[in-house]
C-alpha cells in the first residue's frame, strides 16, 4: 500500500501479524531515517510490533535536505499554529491508513517523537476521537495551549523526557507541558535528563521503551 507520507518501515522481528505500531515524528529538519534508529533498538524487545518513521510532508525551509512537521519562518504562534494543522491532518489520515492496513484499533497504536515531531505528537494524540495507546515525546512542548486546550478529546498516557541542557528547546517547555496536563486532569510522566542537550541519549530511550513495554498489547 502507498502511505500518504513517504515512511520508512521496520516488520515486527516475530514475523508475525503486529499486535501494535509506533509511529516515529523526526524533528525540524531530519526525517524518518533520523529517527528510525529507535526503531532499530526497540524492536528487540517490542518483537510483535510494526515501526513506522514517516517523512513529514513538507521539505524543511532551512534544511531542504529534511524535512518540517510545519514552518518556523516566522516567530508567530498563530501562523505556526495554523501551520501545523496542515501535518495534523495528513497524521491522522496516515493513522487510519495504517489502521486500516494491518487491521489495528487505536487502543494499539502509539506516538514517538523528538522536538518538533512530539510538538505535532501532542496535538494529534490529544485531538483525536479515539484515544490511542500512549505517547512518548522528547525534547518537544505544548505549540499552542490556548488553541489545545479547547480541543483535548483524548487521554493517552504520556511520557516526556527533555534535557536540562538543551537550549534549542529549553527545560522550561517540559516544565509547563507538565502542569498544563496535570490542570486537564491527564496521568503524565516526566523525566528531566542531567547533562543532557537537544538530542535522544541511551538513556532516554531505555526510560521510553519501559514505559511502552508496560503500555502496550505484547
Amino acid at each position: 500500500m502507498k502511505f500518504c507520507l513517504q515512511t520508512k518501515i521496520i516488520e515486527p522481528l516475530s514475523g508475525n501479524k503486529p499486535k501494535n505500531a509506533i509511529i516515529l515524528l523526526h524533528g525540524y529538519g531530519g526525517d524518518g531515517n533520523d529517527i528510525s534508529i529507535l526503531a532499530n533498538y526497540w524492536k528487540r524487545f517490542l518483537p510483535n510490533t510494526i515501526f513506522f518513521s514517516p517523512n513529514g510532508p513538507e521539505k524543511c525551509s532551512v534544511n531542504p535536505s529534511g524535512y518540517q512537521w510545519f514552518d518556523l519562518s516566522k516567530d508567530d504562534n498563530n501562523y505556526i499554529t495554523k501551520e501545523a494543522l496542515k501535518s495534523e491532518h495528513k497524521i491522522n489520515q496516515f493513522l487510519n491508513e495504517i489502521k486500516n492496513e494491518y487491521s489495528l484499533d487505536s487502543k494499539n497504536i502509539s506516538l514517538s517523537g523528538f522536538s518538533q515531531g512530539c510538538m505535532i505528537g501532542l496535538n494529534v494524540a490529544l485531538k483525536l476521537e479515539e484515544k490511542i495507546n500512549c505517547l512518548v515525546g522528547f525534547s518537544g512542548r505544548i505549540i499552542n495551549k490556548s488553541h489545545l486546550i479547547d480541543k483535548i478529546k483524548s487521554r493517552p498516557n504520556i511520557f516526556l523526557l527533555h534535557g536540562d541542557k538543551d537550549v534549542v528547546v529549553p527545560v522550561i517547555n517540559l516544565l509547563e507541558s507538565k502542569e498544563f496536563f496535570l490542570k486537564n486532569n491527564y496521568k503524565i510522566k516526566t523525566r528531566i535528563l542531567k547533562n543532557c542537550e537537544h538530542f535522544i541519549p541511551t538513556e532516554a530511550s531505555s526510560l521510553a521503551l519501559e514505559f511502552l513495554k508496560k503500555n502496550l498489547y505484547q
